[in-house]
């Protein structure tokens, strides 16, 4: 076990931390009896108890069971913005014993199927928006579909300007029998749910990610690897405390404003600021009249905060502490924290497989643009990803992870599981697909991917899925799909376009189409047409020189 780094440990912390054997749903629970008037969520300035929460929580898994017929083991989908309701649904899934299938809210119908199909879903909770993107499956293959008006949690009057999403009232739902069923009209029934069964070893969570292929996985997470990163992340960088105030804005369905933020938080009893949408106007106006303590924020998020007019130091001045990762955090905005705030942006490292942080940098000793260091219980080592030999300090290669935190397996993909593990001294190790190396003080930093994928913006998009929908096109014979350097994002998606003969279209209508195809972060924002796409031996497009020759373009553009 690399242990390089003990000398920089995190100060009054153990090294590991025991296993927890209950039910997710079980930290609400309590923390609802310890704190029950303390504000678990304050939403556009209304406050929501811990008291009121739980029992949310309860009825609608009570309605979930009783009326929808979901049984322990069930998947229910969850297709929802930041919310009150989707930390309700998220609890209630997991109070009825059931797996929450958590998913990207720009997902589009297609890719919705898709979904329903491998995990096996036939519920599903969604905000009251994306219903005409669930609504063509009702029937086939849900069977009920249980929609939110994010307004309902609106009680107070707030000066904040209001996403769309949020600031519009309940609307009339289609006529579907019981099939469609308001979420305050389940609340409101206050159905009793059965006893809360499911533990460690359960089935929790099914998030996807994709693969090379650009097949969706399912992540198969269960109480006990949930409940590593819950407990462990928030212990790391000591923030989560009873009544503390943390800003919330990273998406919940993203495993890491999933963990770090709704999950620890809540465990902690702390107060969750909780925004919808990002805006770094409201951002900045909610940190200064809440006093936030904590803000988990990717490095884009940083670049836009710091960039903003209403920005000024004394805004953040009740802020003890920013982490996050997604893209490294330029050099220049590092200063303007250090020197202007004598704040650190803390980088951590994760990933869906391993349900957010398996690294981080110790809070009172980081470096900047790296990983840190394997935190609680993690065994982390640098390997050859052919020979699979484990490396020393300063060698390249495939870091990978040994841990509570990671997933059991790929949901029914035996082929996939056996491909993304290893055995090193008789344990169990993920192989991430990250290229890095590890320095003499144990610290990890990343390099490149061994997987074929664009990180954007913390987004994983995966080239072959974006080239298939371009060949759809009528216009386009061959496409190829690229990652290329984008200074706020880290990396966009661009696509190399050979068009058929005579085709007249243009970049922009390429973009457009496509928008209506995928996900608003899987769309190509860079389109180039070309004459030919180079090959190599074997007569593959040869994407990886293309994606060199587009970074020494682009290298002078780099922030």
């Amino acid at each position: 076990m690399n242990t390089r780094h003990f000398p920089f440990w995190p100060k009054k912390r153990p090294r590991t931390l025991p296993p927890v054997e209950t039910n997710l749903a079980d930290n609400l629970r309590v923390t609802a009896q310890r704190f029950s008037d303390q504000p678990a969520i304050v939403y556009y300035d209304t406050p929501i108890t811990y008291a009121r929460l739980w029992s949310h929580v309860e009825a609608l898994a009570g309605w979930l069971q009783q009326r929808a017929g979901v049984k322990a083991g069930d998947r229910v989908l969850l297709d929802m913005q930041n919310s009150p309701q989707f930390i309700i649904a998220y609890y209630a899934i997991a109070r009825a014993n059931a797996v929450i299938v958590p998913i990207n809210p720009m997902n589009v119908t297609d890719e919705l199927r898709v979904l329903l199909a491998d995990s096996g879903a036939t519920v599903a909770v969604t905000g009251q928006e994306l219903l005409p993107r669930l609504q063509p499956l009702l029937g086939d293959p849900l069977t009920h579909l249980v929609v939110a008006a994010y307004s309902d949690y609106l009680e107070h009057e707030t000066a904040i300007d209001l996403p769309p999403a949020v600031a519009a009232p309940r609307a009339d739902l289609p006529a579907a029998g019981d099939r469609i069923t308001a979420f305050a009209d389940a609340i409101d029934a206050a159905l009793a749910p059965g006893p809360m069964t499911a533990r460690g070893e359960d089935i929790l969570l099914l998030p996807y990610t994709s693969g090379t292929t650009g097949q969706p996985k399912g992540c198969v997470h269960t109480h006990r690897s949930v409940q590593t990163t819950t407990l462990g992340t928030p212990y790391w960088f000591g923030t989560a405390a009873p009544g503390g105030r943390l800003l919330s804005v990273l998406p919940y369905f993203h495993v890491t404003g999933m963990t770090i933020d709704m999950n620890g938080g809540l465990m902690a009893g702390a107060t969750i600021v909780m925004m919808t949408r990002w805006d770094p106007a409201t951002v900045l106006s909610l940190i200064e009249r809440y006093e936030i303590l904590s803000f988990t924020a990717i490095s884009t998020m940083i670049v836009d905060l710091l960039a903003h007019p209403a920005y000024h130091a004394s805004t953040l001045r009740s802020l003890m502490s920013i982490f996050g990762g997604g893209a490294p955090l330029p050099a220049a905005v590092s200063r303007e924290l250090t020197e202007r705030l004598g704040l650190t942006y803390t980088e951590g490292y994760g990933l869906t497989e391993t349900i957010a942080m398996t690294h981080a940098n110790p809070p009172d000793r980081p470096k900047l643009q790296c990983l840190g260091v394997p935190t609680f219980g993690v065994d982390s080592r640098i390997i050859d990803p052919d020979s699979l030999k484990e490396l020393g300090a300063g060698e390249t290669g495939e870091i990978v992870i040994h841990g509570n935190q990671v997933m059991r397996e790929y949901w029914r993909q035996p082929a996939a599981t056996a491909a993304a593990f290893v055995e090193i001294d008789g344990k169990r190790f993920f192989r991430t697909g990250d290229l890095g190396y590890m320095d003499e003080e144990g610290y990890f930093f990343i390099v490149d991917r061994v997987k074929r994928m664009i990180n954007a913006s913390g987004y994983k998009v995966w080239p072959a899925e974006v080239e298939t929908k371009l060949f759809a096109h009528p216009a386009v014979r061959e496409a190829c799909v690229i990652a290329s350097i984008d200074p706020r994002r880290g990396e966009t998606v661009k696509a190399l376009i050979v068009k058929r003969d005579d085709a007249d279209v243009t970049a922009d209508d390429i973009i457009g189409w496509a928008r209506a195809q995928l996900s608003a972060y899987k769309v190509p924002t860079v389109v180039e047409f070309v004459d030919v796409l180079p090959r190599g031996a074997t007569g593959k497009v040869a994407w990886r020189l293309l994606q060199e020759q587009d970074a020494r373009r682009m290298a002078p553009s780099r922030v």
